[in-house]
């Protein structure tokens, strides 16, 4: 059996991850709530959790995320979250357009015996997010026969 959280404990952390991290760049916050081993932009730990929410901030400065539901059976829990914000940063190739984007995705967390988030995995409307920026997806051609 996982030891770990309770789950209303396992929802306030992931509540407070949300908030403070992903939506205000806490680096206290990110040292508090993320385990060593977690997985992040090149690298694991709390400052690469971090690092991936401020290269997404890069490209949208006022981007915030809402909880739309959680689900918590710990060490497990599971966010739907829409986030809103505004293209002022290049967001890879697309260079800013000013527009203002809404999307929504969920998460799914582990958190470790400490009630650390150990792990996350999420999945976004990223298409929707490029349509809103008006960037045209092209598939690429077929093989010729040959």
């Amino acid at each position: 059996m996982a030891s770990g959280p309770d789950p209303s404990a396992a929802e306030t952390i992931v509540r407070r991850f949300i908030d403070e991290v992903w939506n205000h760049d806490n680096a206290v916050s990110a040292e508090q709530l993320v385990a060593p081993d977690c997985p992040g932009l090149e690298g694991r730990g709390p400052v690469a959790v971090l690092a991936w929410h401020q290269d997404r901030r890069a490209a949208f400065p006022d981007l915030r995320y809402e909880v739309v539901d959680i689900v918590c059976a710990p060490p497990s829990v599971t966010v739907r979250w829409s986030a809103t914000g505004t293209h002022r940063g290049h967001f890879g190739p697309v260079p800013p357009t000013g527009r203002s984007v809404t999307y929504a995705g969920a998460s799914f967390l582990r958190l470790d015996e400490a009630g650390r988030i150990a792990d996350v995995w999420s999945v976004n409307e990223l298409f929707q997010l490029l349509q809103q920026l008006g960037v045209t997806v092209t598939p690429p051609s077929p093989p010729e026969p040959g």
